[in-house]
Formats: structure tokens, sequence, C-alpha cells
């Protein structure tokens, strides 16, 4: 039994880690006791040396200063700024009235301000509750499908996790040990297809369901002409400024993310200012959440590092590399196997725990079978963002049902009574568009160069790597006929020594009780 324990503590770990998951236990405190407790059974089993753990420390200061994720609170602080800076309101009541004469106008206006919210504030729930509350009771009044209208809020809304400046992409380059600017251009391309798909989701509908998505009535468009225009104008130039401060700086190598995302704050602070609803209040209240959202993903790191030290000391990654390796179908084997249990397991997982607890074990084995680890982690991302629409534990699932209406309401508009938004509507609602993101994954694995392609790597190869260290020319040191003569090395001539005790050219490394030469 004891001997059956020792070789299996690894599996041993993951088991336990699925079943506290499982019963709801917190992640993180899940990671850390699990890991301690694994690591005082190794070292009673003679598997890990006490030793071990004075690594600890360190390893959780090394988390305090990693620079990188000194971008999660400003990019958080960013969004949370410019949710209630009402430049979404503004942009989703222009952009509605600029689509609002064709059939799905609506949709489109927030399948369109949903990617640029996601460029410009990279969090899920600002998306998604934004849109929720300025959208969903003007596309309800005119008569949209409650799952269409659903679906495409929650789904356009979980573009800010794949659509740089990206939190999930912070994240994922931080695990993999690559660039967040690689991450940021190879994320460009394929957040552009999966937007284009959820468009060509709603064309369908509108061709073949009309009724589903109506154009707006001759009497909600209140814009009209030049006046239409320049409003567009002026409501796009801010955020479009705010994106090339942001995205164009890191692109250009003139700024870090980190430094971009510093950025980025300063200019969602600016542009309360301008729209005058920057208050002590809504300042408070966004300090508030980025403090919480930044302390849940540090807890939730320092619990995997508690975890993954104690599951690598006892060779646990060794077990995870031999079993995903030995998969039929070598590199396509591998990424199908992966991609497959990444959707499986977020179900019910979120992204931070899927990118702690998943990632650093896959890393490795990707890594040495040469995949490209910025085209894995971009793979990883499109289906992570299905973690935030899975019925019934998606996040953003949960972020529109706070603000669906729950009961009926008569519309402040209309006058008539609106009937209630159910769970089970904004579920269904949800499920084409996790098809579509499963979808993009086939896609993005089927064509690499749609992330590889729009990222500049500098590839190295390690075997071809030389180091070329000269040695001391000891030609120079040969003996003469008189004590410290220009021939013998220096203080030969204080110690009484002829000359004669000096290294040969043959021997590069002298003993201790010689002198050595002069550096050249």
């Amino acid at each position: 039994m004891i001997e059956y324990i020792t070789g299996h503590v690894g599996p041993m770990m993951f088991a336990a880690l699925a079943v506290f998951l499982l019963i709801g236990y917190p992640v993180t405190f899940s990671l850390g006791a699990i890991g301690l407790s694994f690591g005082w059974l190794g070292i009673e089993l003679g598997l890990l040396t006490p030793a071990l753990f004075q690594a600890l420390p360190e390893r959780i200061f090394g988390i305090m200063h990693n620079e990188t994720l000194l971008a999660v609170p400003f990019f958080t602080f960013m969004g949370l700024i410019l949710e209630r800076s009402g430049m979404a309101e503004d942009l989703l009541d222009t952009i509605g009235q600029l689509f609002g004469p064709i059939r799905g106008g609506l949709a489109y206006a927030v399948l369109f301000v949903g990617a640029l919210l996601a460029a410009t504030t990279g969090v899920v729930a600002a998306s998604v509750i934004s849109m929720g509350l300025i959208s969903l009771p003007i596309m309800l009044r005119y008569g949209y499908d409650r799952r269409l209208s659903t679906g495409i809020i929650a789904a356009s809304g979980t573009l800010a996790q794949i659509i740089p400046p990206s939190l999930v992409l912070i994240v994922l380059a931080d695990q993999l040990g690559r660039s967040v600017g690689d991450m940021y251009e190879g994320a460009i391309f394929p957040g552009l297809v999966l937007t284009s798909m959820y468009g060509l989701y709603i064309l369908g509908v509108t061709i073949f369901a009309p009724k589903r998505a109506p154009a707006l009535p001759p009497e909600a468009r209140t814009l009209r002409g030049w006046k239409l225009l320049g409003r567009v104008l002026f409501v796009l130039v801010p955020p479009l400024a705010l994106i090339f401060l942001v995205l164009g700086t890191i692109f250009l190598g003139v700024a870090t993310p980190t430094e971009g995302g510093a950025m980025g704050a300063t200019g969602a602070l600016a542009l309360a200012m301008m729209n005058r609803r920057l208050t002590w209040s809504l300042l408070r209240q966004a300090m508030n959440s980025t403090a919480k959202l930044s302390s849940f993903v540090i807890f939730i790191l320092i619990g995997s590092t508690v975890f993954t030290l104690t599951f690598r000391g006892v060779n646990g990654d060794l077990w995870i590399e031999n079993m995903l390796t030995s998969l039929p179908g070598g590199h396509l084997g591998f990424l199908i196997f992966v991609n497959i249990l990444t959707f499986v397991l977020a179900f019910f997982l979120d992204f931070f725990e899927l990118a702690f607890i998943i990632v650093p074990l896959l890393a490795p084995v990707a890594d040495k079978l040469g995949i490209d680890l910025i085209w894995f982690g971009i793979l990883l991302g499109i289906n992570m963002q299905t973690s935030f629409m899975h019925p019934p534990f998606g996040y953003a699932l949960f972020y529109l049902r706070s603000v669906s209406p729950a009961k009926e309401y008569v519309d402040k508009i209309t006058g008539k009574l609106t009937a209630p938004i159910t769970t089970g509507q904004i579920y269904w609602g949800a499920v084409p568009f996790v098809v579509i993101q499963v979808i993009g994954v086939a896609i993005v694995l089927a064509f690499p160069q749609l992330v590889t392609g729009n990222v500049e790597h500098i590839k190295m190869d390690p075997s071809k790597i030389h180091i070329s260290v000269p040695l001391p020319d000891y030609d120079r040191y040969q003996p003469s006929d008189a004590p410290g003569g220009a021939g013998a090395p220096p203080g030969a001539a204080d110690q009484g020594d002829s000359g004669d005790n000096a290294p040969p050219a043959s021997n590069p490394y002298p003993s201790q009780d010689e002198p050595e030469p002069p550096s050249k």
C-alpha cells in the first residue's frame, strides 16, 4: 500500500484538487491546502526534503515583483472608469442610430460596440453589464428575440477576453513565459475572425428569421444626415484615440504593456473628466473593484505556486508529460485532447482557475513537442473564452442575469407591459455563440498563420549557440636566466624563484600555490 501511494502521489494530488473544486471549496485555499498536505506526505514518504519549502517564500516574493502582472490593475481600473464615464452608453446610442435602418441593426451595434469596448476596457464584466443595462431594454422595446438579444450581448462582451488589451492574454503570457506584446499581436486576427463570425450569424438570422431582428421604426431614428455623421465622429474619436494610446504604443515598442496600461488608466480618467462624470464616488468604486480583482488574481497565483511546487517535487509534471506525449496522433492528438479538456473544464472553472492550474502543466509539454507557445496560448485563450458563456456556470451569463428584468415592467417610452427575461432564455441564447467559439478554435488550429503571421519571432536554436572563452596566453611567461627576468611572472623575484616553477604553456590551469598571470 505504501509503495502504491509513493508511486502515485502526483495523480492523487490531481484527483484531490478535482474533488475540492467540485464540492465548491474556494480555489486558492484548495490549491494551497493540497500543496501543503501532500508536501507533508511527500516528506514522510521520503519523496521530498523539508528544504524544498524554503524556496516557497522566494517564489511568492517573485510573484509580487512580477512587473507583467502590474498591468492587471491598470487595465481593470481603466475598464471600470470607462464603464461609468458614459462612453458605452454614448457609443450604443449613436451606433444604434447609424445601423438602425437595417434589419438587425441594434444587434450589429451591440457587436460593434462590444468589440470597441473590448479594445479599450479588456474587462468582460464591464462590457456585459454596460451593454445589458443600456441595449437590452431597447432591443426588447422594438421586438427583438430574447434569445438573440441576450446571446449577442453576452458573446460580444466576452470579446474582451481575446481582443487586446485583454487580462486573459496578460495572465497567459505570464504563465507561458512569453511577451505580452507578442500575445497581443497574435490575438488581433483571431479576434477579428471571431467578431466577423458573430456578424455572419446575425446576418443569417435577419435573412431566415427577419422577425427576430427587425429594423428600428422611423420614429425611433432621431438622428439623421450630417447631424448623425457629426455625432458618430464625436463619439468614435475618443475611444479610437485611447486604443492607439494603449495598443499603438505597445505594438510600436514605445511602451511596455504595463506602461500602456498606466497610460490607458490616465486616458480613461481624462475621458471621464471630459464627460463631467468623474466623481469621488465613481473613483472610489473603481478603486475598490480593482483592488478586489487584483487580490483575487494574486491569491489564486500564490495558491497555484504552492500546489505546483509540491506537484513537481513528487514528479507529477513528469506523469503529466508522459501521459500527454504518449497520446496517439502526435502534435495534433495533443492539441485536440488539450482543447477538449479545456472545453470540458470550462463548465466548472473560470478563466483564472484554468490559467493558473492547467496552463503551467500543459505549457512544458507543448514546448517539448515544439509547438509555438504564442499560438498555443491564443488557442487556449479562445477556448477559455467559452468559460464565460457555458451554461449553467458562465460568468457572462451571471453578469447579464443580474441586470436583466426578472419581473414584468412598464416600458418608460412606449408605456407597454414588457415580459421578463428568463434564465432559460439567457442559457439558450448563449448556445449558438458557444458553437461559434468552438468553430473559431478549429479555424485557428487549422490555420496557425492567423496567429504566427502577425508576430515577429526572434528564433534561436540553443544547440547552435557557441560561447568562446579565450584561455590565457602562458607563452608570455617563459623562465629566464635571471630571477625576476622579463619573462618571469610578476612576484617571482620577490619569492626568490628563478622562474622555473612558472606554469608551462601546455598547462592552462596553474595550481593554487602558483601565482596567476595578470589579465590582459
